[in-house]
C-alpha cells in the first residue's frame, strides 16, 4: 500500500461519522490491534508497520522505580 493509497484512505475516512473515541487504553489497544490484523490480511506492509509504532506507543510502560512497589504489594 503507497502512502498516497494511506492518504486517500484516511480523508475518505474524515467523511464518515466517527465512533466515540474509546474510554481507556485497553480499548485503544483493541482497536489498534484489529486494524493491525486487517492490514497484514490485505498485505499493507505499510500500514501495518504505522499501526504497530502506534501500538507500541500505547502499551503502558513501566519503570524500574514502579518494580520494587509492586513487589511490596505482593507480599
Amino acid at each position: 500500500m503507497t502512502a498516497l493509497s494511506v492518504k486517500l484512505s484516511r480523508a475518505l475516512s474524515r467523511g464518515r461519522n466517527m465512533p466515540a473515541p474509546p474510554q481507556s487504553r485497553a480499548g485503544l489497544l483493541a482497536i489498534l490491534l484489529r486494524k493491525r490484523a486487517t492490514a497484514h490480511n490485505v498485505g499493507a506492509d505499510d500500514l501495518e508497520a504505522l499501526l504497530r509504532d502506534q501500538i507500541r506507543w500505547a502499551l503502558p510502560m513501566q519503570t524500574d522505580t514502579e518494580q520494587p512497589e509492586r513487589a511490596e504489594l505482593t507480599e
